[in-house]
């Protein structure tokens, strides 16, 4: 504030101070002596003297009073308020820790149900999982008993074999080489067989004479037809079945005598269509 605005407020106070002051006095004037109390009177106590009060309750209004008043004070109001301020400063702490637990709360919560949603998400999606395996298996046991049925439909009609053709090689007494008719034989009946399957052949040795000697005699004849098959016409063994007979009568019943060779080309009809 400048020099000359706080004289002219200075002044200005000491004027009113003194009208106040010459008021109060006008009025003492004018108004009577009061009576003492008969009972003050009486016991000769003197009055007591009247209690002054400050500027503010209209006594001796003054200069000193005005300016030396609390209210007057910077730091009777700071300590005035200083509780004020600090029940204030109280509550925000109360605020900022509510806020802080509130916040807090709210992060669990969501990070609770995020936790739940990833834990939905997964179970759907082992769940969909169980039911893809579940298919798979389902489609897998289909599969699999198809097969069986095919398989066991296939190994009912193996022995579905009907003979298709026969030859029978002659031999003469004492030799097991092949002749040129028994090659030719042979020949017409193997060659039709190239790159074909569902097919036997079954060779059957008989040869003359009695006991061990006539098998073993009959098998070496079945044993020179089944090289000269395998050897020619490149006929797999597993395809040919040989038996050595001996001096066994021929299916018809009749003993041939002799020796000879059976040739028996026997196909499945059932399973070559498949």
């Amino acid at each position: 504030m400048k020099p000359h605005l706080v004289t002219a407020l200075l002044f200005a106070t000491l004027a009113f101070s003194s009208q106040v002051l010459a008021q109060n006095n006008q009025a003492s004037a004018a108004q009577p002596q009061a009576t003492p109390p008969a009972s003050s009177t009486a016991s000769g106590d003197p009055l007591p003297p009247a209690t002054k009060t400050d500027f503010w309750d209209g006594d001796d209004p003054n200069l000193v009073n005005l300016v030396t008043h609390p209210f007057a004070s910077k730091k009777y109001v700071q300590r005035m308020t200083r509780p004020i301020k600090d029940r204030l400063n109280e509550l925000d702490q109360i605020t900022t820790s509510d806020a802080a637990s509130i916040k807090d709360v709210d992060a669990r919560a969501q990070h609770g149900l995020q936790l739940a949603s990833e834990k939905t998400n997964l179970a759907d999606q082992h769940a969909t999982d169980a039911a893809t395996r579940a298919q798979l298996a389902q489609t897998a046991a289909t599969d699999a008993s198809t097969h069986v049925s095919n398989v066991e439909q296939k190994v009912g009609n193996l022995d579905q074999y009907k003979a298709s053709s026969q030859t029978e090689i002659r031999f003469r007494p004492g030799q097991t080489m092949l002749s040129k008719t028994a090659k030719e034989a042979l020949d017409q009946m193997a060659e039709p067989l190239k790159d074909q399957r569902s097919y036997v052949i079954e060779v059957r040795g008989f040869s003359p004479g009695s006991g061990h000697t006539a098998i073993a005699n009959s098998q070496k004849l079945a044993d020179s037809v089944v090289r000269y098959l395998v050897l020619t016409h490149n006929i797999p063994v597993y395809r040919i079945y040989m038996v050595g007979m001996g001096n066994a009568p021929a299916e018809d019943g009749v003993k041939h005598s002799g020796a000879r060779v059976e040739v028996s080309l026997l196909k499945n009809e059932v399973t070559a269509q498949r």
